[in-house]
């Protein structure tokens, strides 16, 4: 997946997760969690989640 596509699908999972963040910082957030290898490695949904879960805010992806 290219690099855009795969910010803007985390982005998504990350505002279904943190509804009250700018969607300008989730942006941000999720260009920030592709610089990650580990994470860029997985679907981005699956990604946003998987930094999510030590904060509490996640819940199973769909």
């Amino acid at each position: 997946m290219e690099r855009d596509d795969w910010i803007a699908v985390c982005a998504h999972q990350l505002q279904r997760q943190w509804r009250t963040v700018d969607p300008d910082q989730l942006d941000e957030v999720a260009a920030d969690l592709w610089r990650d290898e580990r994470l860029r490695a997985m679907a981005p949904a699956r990604a946003a989640v998987e930094w999510l879960a030590p904060i509490g805010g996640a819940r199973a992806a769909s």
